[in-house]
């Protein structure tokens, strides 16, 4: 079942705007990529947690999730991201990659402010494994 089959299922009548909220461990991937642009469009929020980001120096990953990330850059920003503690970054050619990350995206069409953040960790940061020390986003994911 596919995330347009669900959603007409569950909701047959309804055109409004939906919340997503995904964590399935690794078929995030996929799921995105079988998604109509029609129904990323209802989606005002984005909430998704990335696995295998350390991943991305294989070329065959890659090339997957650079798609998954231009297809929902195409009508949302990414509004946070957060590294999920519990995993240890891992740093090729000066730049750290978390294997997980939870990343929110809103809609372009809802975005008010375009400032960009200044503090790190944000106020609202938690950690994901309480007993574990937090991890902070390597500069490098959000200065320009």
């Amino acid at each position: 079942m596919t995330m347009d089959d669900w959603v007409a299922e569950a909701l047959p009548v309804s055109a409004a705007d939906l919340l997503l909220q995904i964590d399935i461990e690794g078929g995030e991937y996929e799921t995105f990529l079988n998604m109509s642009p029609r129904l990323m469009a209802r989606f005002r929020v984005i909430v998704v947690e990335f696995h295998r980001l350390d991943d991305l120096w294989s070329l065959s990953f890659f090339r997957v999730a650079s798609r998954v990330f231009e297809k929902i850059l195409q009508q949302h920003v990414c509004l946070h991201v957060h590294p999920n503690n519990a995993y240890d970054a891992l740093a090729k050619d000066g730049i750290g990659i978390f294997p997980v990350m939870e990343f929110t995206f809103i809609r372009r069409d809802r975005i008010r402010d375009h400032s960009p953040a200044v503090e790190f960790p944000h106020r609202l940061d938690g950690n994901n494994n309480p007993v574990l020390p937090p991890y902070r986003l390597p500069e490098i994911w959000y200065r320009a």
